[in-house]
């Protein structure tokens, strides 16, 4: 017969080794799972690190790249944010970007169910603030998803930042929002003392070819980023993003005009070449530019947007801002995607063939 007090013994010893593998395991379990509120105000909760993500929002694709360090997580993508792909640099850093699915949206952010379960994301990132219409869809499908704000820098720093949470890579964040941060806070110093006087009036267009469309000042990153780099937002008067005119262009008659980089047959000529826009000041100085394409469109807020503002700024006054956007694009691009840029893909990022002939273009010009 086994003596009772060993079998205590031994019973003791199975719950401490029980209680020892609860320690071990189950905080473990609960160290992975991630919850963080989204700009919705709504809880976000993921067992794990999200391994499959769909981004119906624009930028974010290529964001979310940049703060994994490749594709392998991103499961689909809005077309629009594919056809940068196709377009640009990341096409060619990651070329089997270009089969990543992008039917499971349509490009107004509609999203396709269908399509969208068939894709088994972790987690849907899509605007919290285009309406319910556009949400409700993914949230009774049971998929999880992160509502994003469009409009500011701080929004832009707050959803990477529970971008980077989502997909288990937090300590991506720290290095690019100091580098935001160390950017804008260089241009702000010496813009702030530029007089009103000295400061350009800029017309930033979103559309050209389909329509024309311009925006007031409120809630518009291009007008914000404008401002920081010593310029004026030529169609501040406008209440949100609206169709005008090309008569209402001439009103205007801006010194400079950014056209966007999301139409891809769109090219300085369009302004060149009309019989009213040639008539302008921007036109006269030859003070006309498309927005570059990199790892994604610089309009936007995205993960190069401080290459979007030293850009600009070095445009707009060249007699203050002197970057070295060269030297600049090369250091972001190994951070970023951990790419060596050619001084080729500088040239068709910055689109030198088709405007180096613009007025202080030059000074991106390879040396």
């Amino acid at each position: 017969m086994v003596p009772l007090s060993l079998l205590i013994s031994t019973a003791s010893r199975r719950r401490a080794a029980a209680a020892l593998a609860a320690m071990l395991f189950a905080p473990a379990a609960f160290a992975e799972e991630i919850v963080f509120k989204d700009q919705g105000n709504r809880e976000v909760r993921l067992a794990k690190a999200a391994e499959r993500v769909v981004s119906i929002v624009i930028p974010m694709a290529s964001t979310v790249i940049a703060l994994d360090g490749g594709t392998r997580k991103l499961v689909g993508m809005n077309p629009t944010a594919k056809s940068a792909v196709v377009e640009g640099i990341l096409g060619k850093i990651f070329p089997e970007a270009k089969d990543i699915p992008s039917d499971v949206t349509a490009p107004n952010f509609v999203p396709n169910v269908e399509a969208l379960t068939a894709a088994n994301p972790d987690l849907v990132i899509q605007w919290g603030d285009r309406g319910a219409d556009i949400v409700a869809p993914i949230t009774n499908a049971g998929l999880t998803t992160m509502l994003i704000l469009y409009g500011t820098e701080e929004l832009t720093r707050e959803y990477m930042t529970m971008a980077s949470k989502a997909i288990g890579k937090p300590e991506r964040i720290g290095e690019l929002v100091e580098w935001r941060d160390r950017v804008q806070k260089e241009i702000e110093a010496k813009a702030t003392a530029i007089p009103d006087d000295k400061k350009p009036n800029v017309l930033y267009l979103g559309r050209a070819l389909s329509d024309i469309s311009a925006s007031g000042t409120k809630g518009s990153y291009n007008a914000w980023s404008i401002e920081l780099a010593g310029g004026k937002n030529a169609s501040a008067e406008l209440n949100g993003t609206v169709s005008v005119n090309k008569e209402q262009i001439a009103q205007w008659n801006p010194d400079v005009i950014f056209l966007n980089a999301f139409e891809a047959k769109l090219n300085v000529d369009w302004v060149y070449s009309d019989p009213i826009l040639s008539l302008t000041n921007a036109a006269k100085s030859k003070r006309v530019y498309k927005m570059p394409l990199g790892g994604y469109r610089w309009d936007p807020p995205n993960q190069e947007s401080p290459l979007s503002w030293m850009w600009t700024a070095n445009l707009l006054h060249p007699e203050i801002f002197q970057y070295d956007l060269r030297a600049e694009m090369k250091t972001a691009y190994r951070t970023l995607y951990n790419y060596d840029l050619t001084d080729g893909d500088i040239d068709n990022i910055l689109w030198l063939k088709d405007q180096g002939a613009a007025a202080g273009y030059a000074q991106f010009a390879a040396k």
